[in-house]
């Protein structure tokens, strides 16, 4: 009898929990980034219904995915609804930015 290792794949996954933690909490940095940048704060009323952040590394993996598709389209919905004009990107202070979260 053949048993699958736990960090083994099925054949109809894609991605793993750990990306999908590692997705979820690059979400959160783009939705602070956004705000830092424009001074506006994302409303994230379904996302924080769902009560969960990438640190809660014992929920399951469908949660994980259910939250990181519902904070982005939350980030995406508020984007669109403000007509705002092109942000000047830095790449130099925006990693040094990240950098210093770290």
């Amino acid at each position: 009898m053949h048993h699958k290792k736990k960090n083994q794949l099925g054949e109809g996954d894609s991605v793993q929990k750990e990306e999908l933690l590692h997705l979820h909490m690059l979400m959160i940095h783009i939705k602070k980034y956004y705000e830092g940048v424009t001074s506006e704060e994302i409303e994230t009323d379904r996302y924080n219904s769902l009560e969960i952040s990438p640190v809660h590394i014992h929920k399951d993996k469908k949660a994980h995915k259910d939250a990181l598709l519902t904070l982005g389209d939350e980030i995406v919905t508020h984007i669109h609804g403000h007509r705002l004009p092109v942000v000047n990107y830095s790449s130099e202070s925006a990693s040094a930015k990240v950098a210093a979260e770290h």
